[in-house]
């Protein structure tokens, strides 16, 4: 692929119509799968998201990463490609592909040029119904990832991390990393993988999204040549309901390095609870607005303890959190971790002020339009938004549900999300911060 071809390439993906005119229609392809397209003529491309439920929560704790090892192994050869005839057709005609794995959803996506369309799907079908999983391909990428684990187990943004996970959710497949460990992933077998794909790769719980130059009848034609020869219904293991334990707690991981990573976050809210909308007004106000939030002003922009601080809602099929984190030097965490605990208790305690809340309805609202200038950022939220259960119209209707928030709902969520107490887990060597229960 040429320099000027792939300039030109990456100019057509960026494109896309203003969230103000779009217009989304829910489609039925000839075999059934139901998708969402948006129609975006003014650039020559496709750009396909979908997701399959059934993610790394799948995985059992002996064989923890077979759904993100298969994952990475899916454009490594399928049906009669081998893995360097595969990335051959892909380069040869300019198109990806994209799998990555969550903790509920097998998450896909393609992007091709028009005049390719019928060779990307195809690649897709192959990749989705007949991986190959060869040996060599198989222990290559078992290596890379094996390698990335051991340098998380020095890493303290990792350790922080994974500690948290693992002590909020003991016993549960949220509290696993969805890569594995370096126990769990030599164990994975090719069975193994072929398994989570023959049971998570079917049709009855696909959400598909389309953005481009097509119409519904040649977008459903595409998405049945990509998913049609799946089988009808999935056979996923049931997943239980869990809320995150260990509040109060404060746990150390002793490391030599010269920053102490914090990890801090506690129960959070169901993406469809009634309080969801203030709850994420309120999360910007206090660790969401990267630059505008009291967190950021007080830690950084007061004192200079870290060159970032933030918390964002979480949310899974059967758990939520408010999840934050921070970086400063081992002398200061101390200082830090109270000023995010003091933040947060006054949050719990007073809700925000008018002012906050006007503002952060104000950013809110008009920062959404970033997730929407592209076609692919366009299709990644369609998905999500199906699998969220939001409806056709949650675009239009956004804005409203933002303005509808008041500051008594404000006050009365603050209380709801940040009153239960927090688990926090350091990594590094924090000055006078020791673990406690």
């Amino acid at each position: 692929m040429t320099r000027l071809f792939a300039a030109a390439l990456a100019l057509a993906f960026t494109l896309a119509t203003p969230a103000s005119a779009m217009t989304i229609e829910k489609i039925v392809s000839p075999a059934g799968i139901t998708a969402w397209l948006v129609r975006e003529q003014s650039v020559p491309l496709v750009a396909l998201n979908y997701a399959f439920h059934g993610g790394s929560a799948q995985d059992e704790t002996d064989d923890a990463g077979t759904a993100s090892l298969a994952a990475d192994l899916l454009d490594e050869g399928a049906g009669d490609l081998d893995g360097k005839t595969f990335h051959e057709r892909l380069e040869n005609h300019a198109i990806e592909l994209r799998f990555n794995v969550a903790r509920d959803y097998f998450h896909g996506s393609l992007r091709t040029l028009n005049e390719h369309r019928d060779e990307a799907f195809d690649l897709l079908h192959l990749a989705l119904s007949a991986p190959r999983f060869d040996a060599e391909a198989v222990e290559r990428v078992r290596g890379q990832t094996l390698a990335g684990l051991r340098r998380d187990s020095t890493n303290p943004n990792s350790l922080a991390s994974r500690r948290w996970w693992e002590t909020a959710f003991p016993d549960h497949p949220y509290g696993r990393e969805s890569r594995g460990t370096l126990d769990s992933v030599p164990r994975i077998t090719v069975a193994d993988m072929r398994d989570y794909a023959r049971r998570v790769f079917a049709r009855n719980e696909l959400t598909v999204s389309i953005v481009g130059d097509i119409d519904a009848k040649a977008a459903g034609e595409l998405i049945d040549r990509a998913f049609a020869g799946l089988p009808a219904k999935n056979d996923l293991k049931p997943v239980a309901d869990a809320s995150p334990a260990g509040l109060g707690r404060r746990i150390v991981i002793a490391l030599d390095v010269p920053q102490a990573v914090v990890t801090f976050g506690g129960p959070g809210l169901a993406r469809h609870d009634p309080d969801f909308m203030a709850g994420y007004v309120v999360n910007h106000i206090l660790g969401g607005g990267t630059f505008s939030s009291r967190l950021y002003r007080e830690v950084r922009e007061k004192r200079g303890l870290a060159y970032g601080v933030s918390d964002s809602l979480v949310w899974f099929r059967r758990a939520a959190v408010v999840l934050g984190g921070t970086a400063t030097r081992a002398d200061r965490t101390g200082e830090a971790l109270a000023i995010v605990e003091r933040e947060t208790k006054r949050m719990a305690e007073n809700g925000p002020t008018p002012d906050e809340l006007a503002a952060a309805k104000s950013f809110l609202k008009g920062a959404y339009a970033l997730s929407l200038d592209s076609s692919a950022k366009i299709a990644a939220q369609l998905t999500q938004i199906q699998l969220d259960n939001l409806g056709i119209d949650y675009i239009q209707r956004r804005g409203a549900m933002i303005d509808a928030v008041t500051i008594e709902d404000a006050k009365r969520v603050a209380k709801r999300l940040y009153g239960s107490g927090m688990l926090v887990t350091v990594a590094g060597r924090p000055k006078g911060l020791t673990s406690s229960e």
